[in-house]
């Protein structure tokens, strides 16, 4: 049986520990509204750079130089995957889940002969991918700082992702992220940065979209425009998702640290009743020896 000094030293140590958890809360809770204002913000802006970069994919241009980020290189052999994470920990399974989420990406690709590179954002990411495929790392970006990622880094990672691409080191670049739902949801997404999607069809927001069959002219030409958006949209698509990436980090610590708060709380209720019993086993084990002293007399 733990003397009661020890008990109580737990309860101090758990007390300790339930005060940073509760201050992690709020302070997560306190990024959290800036984060989330920031990436709402950044998503109707970006779906529609994308949707009008769509709707110029079907003018006559030629594959060639920039237009490459919308055609394609024709071929479907090697990958390059970025998977973003947080550069800290104590936020649940949200770094976990990409990392897993990735993992088994990867290996999916392998197992259908595909050429795979990784190109990490994050500590976690790097360090996860580090301990069991190191190879196939090209880059990293990490240490983003206490207040995130912010658009330089953004167009940093664009500026590699192109170079890498017009190089011809792979044919497809596919993201993976945590999308911010709410603050206790985050969904894993995987988006397609190079070359542009647009085989997925658009959603039809309202009966107004659905009936506007309006003739748009473009000017200067789409492939002047095409060449000057294009690099631009990449750039802008990865920082919609540092933005929700963040934002959903926020949430999950948020949620983490209240949980690890309430558990705290319900565990030094329990070691106090522990310390009221084991204080009244000795209490009454000392009153049981002085009277059977004081009958022995």
């Amino acid at each position: 049986m733990p003397s009661l000094k020890d008990i109580k030293n737990k309860i101090k140590s758990v007390g300790s520990t339930k005060k940073i958890t509760s201050a992690m809360k709020m302070v997560a809770a306190s990024k959290l509204r800036r984060s989330q204002e920031k990436a709402e913000a950044a998503r109707p802006y970006s779906s529609r750079l994308e949707e009008m970069l769509s709707s110029l994919a079907s003018s006559g241009t030629s594959g060639e130089g920039v237009i490459q980020l919308l055609t394609g290189t024709g071929k479907d052999e090697r990958y390059l995957i970025v998977p973003v994470t947080a550069d800290r920990g104590l936020c649940g399974g949200f770094n976990s889940s990409i990392n897993r989420e990735t993992f088994k990406f990867v290996k999916s690709l392998e197992g259908e002969g595909k050429s795979v590179q990784l190109l990490t954002v994050g500590k976690k990411s790097r360090d996860f991918f580090n301990r069991i495929m190191k190879d196939k790392i090209v880059e990293s970006f990490a240490d983003f700082g206490s207040t995130g990622a912010g658009y330089d880094i953004a167009l940093e990672i664009s500026n590699k992702l192109q170079n890498f691409y017009f190089d011809g080191q792979f044919d497809k670049c596919i993201i993976v992220y945590n999308k911010y739902v709410s603050a206790i949801t985050q969904e894993v997404t995987q988006q397609q940065l190079i070359p542009l999607d647009i085989s997925q069809p658009k959603k039809i927001s309202n009966e107004k979209d659905e009936k506007d069959n309006s003739i748009y002219i473009y000017e200067p030409d789409e492939e002047t425009i095409l060449k000057d958006l294009l690099p631009k949209n990449v750039s802008i698509q990865i920082f919609k998702v540092l933005l929700e990436s963040n934002a959903g980090e926020q949430g999950a610590r948020m949620a983490a640290m209240d949980n690890a708060t309430r558990n705290a709380g319900e565990m030094i209720d329990n070691l106090t009743l522990v310390y009221n019993r084991t204080r009244q086993a000795f209490i009454t084990k000392e009153l049981i020896e002085i009277i059977s002293g004081a009958e022995s007399v």
